[in-house]
């Protein structure tokens, strides 16, 4: 209603206006007749009503289209009236949305086309890498570990392309199962084994009962825990000497847990540690760090419906928890 008095308010203000002025005008002439004047603008008004009634009578659904926001894309198809201005409207809005679907699929095909460039690419370079420690086995130390400490970190650079690459189709790569969390650590922990070592960091791994099994993603899950073991040795590094990986139930909800006991993160950083490239006042001090890998964890934990929790004292160190609700707790096995 708001929108078609906005559209007639002009003409609304024009009689209004031509009713006070031809009044006047026969006034002027010398014509007195007041009662003829006042049904002259009495007729006038209940004209203008008419003519307002049937224009948002006939066209009310069509104003009420233009005045309400759409919920779905879906909505730009739905018809109106059959009226000229209401059938243009609707012809607009299905041109517009074929040339979006139409300018979606172009995009996606290119998103595709460049998800399967990185997915190659990254498992190209993976050779070589392979080639080089294998090369660095025959050298002496410790021109051997250095070549390795490099090619490690690399085969991490080239992994966390490779999981950012693919965050766009995740719901597509997902595969739920049971996954027994103390297995997956072990999992992690040995594919990390020269990370700890070449840090003098080690995992002290606590597990309030054995065989604590959750609905998830392995593959997807040993990205996340991996990522919050690096960040822990990371930032213990030179500060502490073991960081703590710990499984429990609390509330009927299963919890894995690492804590670290090194630096810490400084409070005016801790709300936006999850936001994609903030690297923050830890950032600049150690140079590797990109701002991607918290960014990963927090994504990863939403697409599989899976809590993260930080809790951190500058100085004393810090801890995260993957929280994995009731409905993904399994019986232990």
């Amino acid at each position: 209603m708001k929108l078609f008095l906005r559209e007639h308010l002009l003409l609304i203000v024009i009689q209004v206006f031509q009713c006070m002025v031809v009044p006047v005008l026969f006034w002027l002439d010398g014509y007195r007749g007041i009662g003829v004047v006042i049904y002259a603008i009495f007729l006038s008004i209940i004209l203008l009503s008419g003519y307002l009634i049937y224009q948002y009578g006939s066209r009310r659904k069509f104003y009420q289209r233009l005045q309400n926001s759409m919920e779905t894309l879906d909505a730009s198809l739905e018809t109106t009236e059959r009226s000229p201005i209401s059938e243009a409207l609707d012809q607009l809005l299905l041109s517009q949305y074929q040339l979006y679907q139409e300018k979606l699929r172009k995009a996606e095909d290119q998103q595709d086309e460049h998800l399967l460039f990185m997915d190659r690419w990254v498992h190209q370079m993976k050779t070589p890498l392979s080639v080089i420690e294998l090369t660095a086995q025959s050298l002496d130390e410790p021109e051997s570990s250095s070549i390795r400490e490099e090619t490690d970190r690399m085969r991490n650079g080239l992994n966390t392309v490779l999981y950012m690459a693919r965050l766009r189709t995740i719901a597509e790569d997902f595969h739920i199962k049971p996954v027994v969390l103390s297995k997956l650590i072990h999992e992690v922990n040995q594919d990390n084994k020269r990370f700890y070592i070449r840090n003098a960091v080690y995992p002290q791994v606590k597990e309030e009962r054995p065989g604590i099994t959750v609905a998830t993603d392995e593959k997807w899950l040993f990205f996340l825990l991996t990522q919050l073991i690096h960040n822990a040795v990371k930032y213990s590094s030179g500060q502490a000497g073991n960081i703590e990986i710990s499984i429990y139930e609390e509330l009927g909800e299963c919890v894995l847990e690492v804590r670290d006991f090194g630096i810490g993160i400084p409070i005016a950083d801790q709300k936006r540690v999850f936001s994609k490239f903030f690297t923050g006042e830890n950032g600049r001090k150690y140079r590797e760090s990109t701002g991607m890998g918290l960014y990963l964890v927090k994504e990863v934990a939403d697409r599989l419906q899976h809590e993260i929790v930080l809790e951190s004292v500058q100085g004393e160190g810090t801890v995260i928890r993957i929280i994995f609700s009731p409905t993904q707790n399994l019986t232990s096995m």
